[in-house]
């Protein structure tokens, strides 16, 4: 996994960590060794009753988690369906999803449970906000709208973003996009593209493989690289952990370092240009 930014530097700030749709189904979250080292200070949100449950099974120091429906701030009812993946405020579109393996089984409805939901920025168990990270399967754009005060103050977001429905009248990629760049924010990076095979076909027996038609994608969104000279330095040294250590972003994080040095004296850039030749060449 190659070295972390605090084993160079020792100082870093502690990052604020919003995670809305905690559920750690596909996998571990982009930010996990920061939590485990205690570089973080964690939030999450998972309205699903049995996937809080275990949840909470989970939870570390500087954690917390809480069955809240992120959103607008308006009622709304949750689908809960028989892959714990597929369940969202939306109603499944199956006009879109049987075409292609699996998804007519993974997005059947099992119940409809009324929720309310909150938005960002009246929860007040959130004290910061560096960085967010959204699963919530077609529900981003509601989330997104109900934070505008807190997105001023964030510094990285990961958003899955699809490029076709799943959901009926889902937002896609293009509308969050445009959403997050007038918020201040650049694409940084997808990761990855999720490709599948349209039926009838089915390569190698895998319902799992793709092959033309892109679905889906996390992106990954950064503060503007053109406005790093007006960020406090505590700000680009976030950026910088987040961007190497959950990302492997190198050239963006010697990027928010060289503006850090620049604003107080430091030698960081250098220090981590460095260490980062060192570890090539071992």
């Amino acid at each position: 996994m190659g070295f972390s930014l605090r084993e160079l530097f020792d100082d870093l700030p502690i990052v604020h960590i919003v995670d809305v749709g905690a559920s750690p189904i596909d996998g571990q979250p982009p930010y996990q060794r920061l939590v485990e080292t205690e570089a973080a200070r964690l939030v999450g949100f998972e309205p699903d009753p049995d996937q809080y449950q275990a949840l909470q099974k989970r939870v570390k120091p500087n954690t917390m988690y809480l069955p809240y429906a992120v959103g607008d701030g308006q009622d709304a009812v949750l689908n809960i369906c028989y892959a714990p993946g597929m369940s969202s405020l939306l109603e499944p579109d199956m006009e879109v999803l049987n075409h292609f393996h699996g998804f007519s089984q993974w997005a059947e409805v099992l119940r409809r449970q009324p929720v309310a939901t909150w938005k960002l920025d009246d929860i007040d168990e959130i004290t910061a906000m560096d960085f967010l990270k959204l699963d919530v399967q077609g529900s981003e754009l509601a989330v997104f709208q109900g934070a505008a005060r807190r997105l001023e103050d964030t510094l990285v977001i990961q958003t899955e973003v699809q490029f076709v429905p799943f959901y009926k009248d889902q937002p896609l990629f293009a509308d969050l996009d445009q959403t997050l760049r007038q918020a201040g924010f650049y694409l940084h990076r997808f990761t990855p593209l999720v490709s599948r095979v349209f039926k009838p076909l089915l390569l190698n027996n895998d319902v799992y493989a793709g092959l033309s038609q892109v679905l889906w994608s996390d992106a990954i969104y950064v503060r503007k690289f053109t406005e790093f000279e007006s960020l406090a330095a505590e700000s680009l040294l976030k950026i910088a952990l987040i961007a190497h250590d959950c990302y492997g972003s190198v050239d963006l994080a010697a990027l928010a370092l060289g503006h850090v040095d620049h604003r107080v004296g430091t030698r960081r850039q250098t220090a981590f240009l460095q260490r980062l030749a060192r570890q090539r060449s071992s």
